[in-house]
């Protein structure tokens, strides 16, 4: 599968697997399409599967009891889209939607861990790699809250 740029969905994200796992693991791939505005995933559901998108783009959020649902990262092409199916207790800590038609590969989680059970050079392979990411959604957090929270330009440092 390629994407509108005609690079192998995934390329970027799938690039720091060496071939064979990667092969291995994209084998177990199914392709899917979702319309926008679907419902991926909840907050506090069961984490079974995750994605990796090759276009289009997914909006995760939070509930705020009393306010509703709160965006806080948005995942565009090339994306992992779940990492809750690889930690206990492997429910979702956010929830997902489809902002515009997705095209991803989805990945069975249950097959995935054994997978990396057999192989474990692939296993270190992918909890690096969703590390990576999780490491990413933190930094890119850290600097909402100082855009939210932070001393302003204008005020005084605290």
């Amino acid at each position: 599968m390629t994407t509108s740029a005609e690079r192998p969905c995934g390329a970027r994200l799938l690039a720091a697997l060496p071939a064979d796992e990667r092969e291995m693991l994209v084998s177990l791939a199914r392709t899917v399409a979702l319309p926008a505005g679907t419902r991926v995933f909840e907050e506090g559901e069961e984490a079974d599967r995750f994605w990796i998108l090759c276009s289009g783009t997914v909006a995760l959020d939070i509930h705020i009891p009393g306010r509703g649902s709160a965006v806080v990262e948005t995942i565009g092409a090339d994306g992992l889209l779940g990492w809750s199916w690889l930690c206990p207790p492997r429910q979702w800590h956010l929830g997902a939607e489809t902002r515009e038609p997705v095209l991803a590969w989805e990945f069975d989680a249950a097959a995935v861990r054994a997978l990396c059970a057999e192989r474990p050079a692939l296993g270190l392979a992918l909890v690096t790699l969703v590390a990576e990411t999780i490491g990413e959604r933190l930094r890119a957090t850290r600097t909402r809250l100082l855009d939210l929270y932070g001393p302003s330009a204008d005020g005084p440092a605290p």
